[in-house]
């Protein structure tokens, strides 16, 4: 019954009419929406008004929280939903949002079982508990530079949907409506191609060679799922010509095509 009373509101939400002050904020802030397919762009729209509605955004360290962080922030991470089985993030509550860098401390076992914390310095973390935290300029930077393969919406975005199913491992829910062998097939193309090539991103590393793929990737399973997705929404035709295998399988679970979008005049990716 919750189900049935909550896919109505969601689909109230998606027909209303979109602000003009938020469609001008995409269009400023968020420039890959203009790239996007026209009936892309349109579901995105719809996505950002049930995510605007049902997730809480919280200023941290002073920041106020103004329709141009909501809207730039939820547009980034509703690209990761066009065109799929929409769930919305079901574990997240709330987006907690810095105005830069912040400090956390992390804590660390020595060998002789010593427990020790140090600074670490962020711009941003997905949590299973229901948060995702941010730092705003990164966010807003991340937005404003389509092309480098770096955006941290994207990133912690990515781990909340990795993390759908409990686990943080590398390994998304997929083919939610496909039977049981077509649905395990996926998976064992997933885990061959996907391991394969962070086995080889950790080789890369390991002997100080560069890779389209950030080196972050290489640090677990999971990292290397949402490095993978930054590049494929920021670098897509690279990333199809020299990694199209997981190119592939980043275009079957997102559905979506990157790679034809529209180019800007300014693009130079490759």
């Amino acid at each position: 019954m919750f189900s049935y009373f909550r896919k109505r509101r969601r689909s109230k939400l998606r027909r209303q009419p979109f602000p003009k002050a938020w469609l001008n904020i995409i269009q400023a802030n968020v420039p890959v929406f203009l790239r996007m397919p026209k009936d892309a762009q349109v579901e995105l729209l719809e996505h950002v008004q049930v995510f605007l509605h049902e997730k809480r955004f919280e200023g941290c360290g002073g920041l106020d929280i103004t329709d141009e962080i909501r809207v730039t922030i939820a547009a980034q991470a509703c690209i990761l939903l066009v065109y799929r089985d929409s769930r919305y993030f079901p574990k997240l509550r709330s987006i907690l949002v810095y105005p830069s860098t912040y400090v956390t401390k992390a804590a660390s076992w020595s060998e002789d079982g010593t427990l020790t914390e140090e600074a670490s310095h962020r711009l941003g973390e997905s949590w299973g508990t229901g948060s995702v935290v941010l730092s705003w300029n990164a966010s807003e930077g991340g937005a404003a530079s389509p092309n480098d393969g770096n955006n941290v919406v994207f990133h912690e975005f990515a781990h909340q949907l990795d993390q759908e199913d409990g686990q943080a491992d590398g390994a998304p829910i997929l083919g939610k409506r496909l039977t049981r062998n077509k649905r395990r097939s996926m998976y064992a193309s997933w885990a061959r191609i996907m391991q394969s090539e962070f086995d080889q991103l950790q080789d890369l590393v390991v002997r100080g060679k560069n890779s389209l793929i950030d080196d972050y990737g290489a640090t677990n399973p999971a990292e290397f799922f949402a490095v993978a997705t930054e590049t494929f929404f920021e670098k897509p035709r690279l990333l199809r010509k020299r990694h199209a295998e997981v190119y592939q399988q980043l275009q079957e679970y997102y559905c979506q095509d990157p790679a034809s979008w529209q180019r800007a005049p300014q693009d130079k990716e490759d």
